[in-house]
């Protein structure tokens, strides 16, 4: 019967429909920016997707009367891209928006954001504004993330029901927080967390000591314990500011990132968050123990922290992503100003306009940011047999116009506005810049409510 009507609709023959395979989604038209290993750019492409799965890739007149499907994307005049991923944030913290700005890190922590996390957060607050993160972050083509907060299992089930990935890992220090009033049930909290979400096909559970100066040697040896037994990959804060640097060396004789190392803590499965003051002692230990780094350019610049040596580590082929941090030091979730800013930071810090180029940069937002998370077997390029993770940003707008190189497009003048289409593990999520799991205007007027609460 298929054969019948294709033969009788589209012109193809039973003997050649026999051969078109049926599928859920098509994108069709468009540059698609593959970010493979070759960097493979298709001017005129077509993606076939299947369930959750990328099936097909290739030029549209190569592919075309191969494949028939349910939906069909007309990508023509767009750019098609794997899904950015924001490898380090704190989703909830978009309520803290602008709340205490241009302070040093130490201040605000100690007596701005500690003190209003002691008293606003709970589980009610950081449903709402994962909902106002994860529709901003879909809004501008994030199609995963990496955070580290209280309620984590909150942030899961809103994560899971807008349809987005993640890695969540919930947060251990060595005092009370919110959401574990005794810090002796932090890792049970942990494992329980870890153990409800392991199979999921979005969520990856994660354990998130807050950083060395937080957590102590033996915390940090548990936390350690827990993820070999679970294999869950452990988020920490190292090395942000020259303060932690010098405090963990009066207090451990060393650097942060050679005190980690000491204690037999870093593997292939560990995130760090930051890694501005690092030694080229330490990127080696880095790159040897298989760690993913996230820098986070614009939350560094903001409280004055530093500047990662990410040109170094990039020359070491250590996989490191791009994060925006928390929007309440940053302050948003866009992606796309981080990697512009990036690539032009590094840039100026090192006196070289060769430094990061636009390629480079643009990386650090898809595959490397993939394989930061250890997430780069499933995401983070459009490649046959990944996951279908993939953005479409219009190509042609006046800020845009002319494109003599679709990364120089994508990195130096693409705006999140820009982003159309959304589609995270073969669903779409958004579609002509209508987010389809969530309400936008519902999300807006909860968070307005909540602002009329916060103070400290």
């Amino acid at each position: 019967m298929l054969a019948l009507s294709l033969s009788l609709f589209s012109g193809i023959t039973p003997a050649d429909a026999i051969k078109v395979r049926e599928a859920d989604l098509i994108i069709k038209g468009g540059t698609i920016v593959t970010m493979n290993a070759e960097r493979r750019i298709m001017e005129d492409g077509m993606i076939v997707i299947q369930s959750d799965k990328i099936i097909a890739i290739g030029n549209r007149e190569d592919i075309k009367d191969n494949f028939i499907a349910k939906e069909t994307i007309d990508a023509k005049g767009m750019i098609v891209i794997p899904g950015l991923i924001n490898a380090h944030t704190h989703v909830p913290m978009t309520l803290f928006r602008g709340l205490a700005d241009d302070l040093e890190l130490d201040d605000w922590l100690q007596n701005h954001i500690f003190p209003a996390e002691a008293k606003h957060v709970n589980e009610a607050f950081v449903r709402t504004g994962t909902r106002l993160g994860i529709a901003e972050m879909i809004k501008s083509g994030i199609t995963t993330f990496c955070d580290m907060y209280y309620f984590e299992d909150a942030i899961a089930e809103e994560t899971a029901r807008a349809g987005m990935r993640a890695v969540l890992a919930q947060t251990i220090v060595d005092m009370p927080m919110p959401g574990c009033p005794d810090a002796t049930l932090a890792f049970t909290m942990v494992e329980q967390f870890i153990n409800k979400w392991k199979d999921h096909p979005l969520i990856t559970p994660a354990i998130g000591p807050h950083a060395p100066y937080t957590v102590s040697t033996e915390n940090l040896i548990k936390v350690k314990a827990l993820s070999d037994k679970t294999e869950a990959p452990v988020v920490i804060h190292v090395s942000e500011t020259l303060k932690e640097v010098t405090g963990i060396n009066l207090q451990y004789g060393k650097d942060p990132v050679d005190y980690l190392s000491g204690i037999h803590f870093l593997n292939d499965r560990t995130i760090l968050a930051h890694a501005v003051h690092i030694s080229k002692e330490e990127t080696d230990k880095i790159k040897q123990h298989g760690c993913g780094v996230a820098h986070c350019p614009e939350s560094n610049m903001k409280l004055a922290s530093g500047v990662a040596p990410v040109p170094q580590m990039l020359l070491k082929n250590i996989p490191v992503g791009l994060g925006t941090d928390g929007a309440a030091s940053n302050n948003d979730l866009d992606l796309w100003g981080e990697i512009d800013m990036a690539a032009k930071l590094h840039k100026v810090h090192t006196g070289n306009p060769k430094a990061l180029p636009a390629t480079d940069a643009f990386a650090m937002a898809t595959i490397n940011g993939a394989a930061a998370l250890h997430l780069d077997e499933i995401t983070g390029s459009l490649e046959t047999g990944k996951k279908a993770d993939i953005t479409i940003v219009q190509g042609n707008q006046l800020h845009q116009v002319p494109v003599y190189n679709v990364y120089s497009c994508l990195v130096y003048a693409t705006k999140a506005s820009d982003v159309n289409t959304v589609i995270i593990n073969g669903k779409v999520v958004m579609k002509d810049k209508v987010l389809l799991t969530l309400d936008e205007q519902k999300v807006i007027r909860e968070v307005l409510e909540y602002k009329k609460r916060l103070k400290y």
